[in-house]
């Protein structure tokens, strides 16, 4: 008798609890994976001027000693390089336009 007596009183008590549960694991199961756009901001604000401002260096200093022809070799490349990089995210735009106009 006394277990019945226990059963039903601890049995609503218990189905609060785990419907309570549910509810709460159900939310919001935080971040699925890496901020890509974040760490591409990161680069963009932060890397990619610093590593510009030493080439800049460079190329001066190769100029003022009278290496004319290798700071423009070496512009060129690097010129070439931000042209490859910007084509490399054009393309990605154009994929994502593409993707979303074929399977929409």
């Amino acid at each position: 008798m006394f277990a019945m007596e226990l059963l039903e009183t601890a049995s609503p008590t218990a189905t609060h609890a785990l419907h309570s549960i549910m509810i709460v694991a159900g939310e919001d199961p935080g971040p699925a994976g890496i901020n890509t756009d974040g760490v591409v901001n990161f680069f963009a604000t932060n890397i990619a001027p610093i590593l510009l401002a030493a080439l800049g260096v460079i190329f001066i200093g190769r100029a003022s000693r009278g290496e004319i022809s290798k700071v423009l070799t070496s512009s060129a490349i690097a010129i070439l390089g931000l042209a490859f990089i910007a084509g490399a995210a054009t393309l990605f735009f154009v994929g994502d336009y593409l993707i979303n106009l074929i399977f929409e």
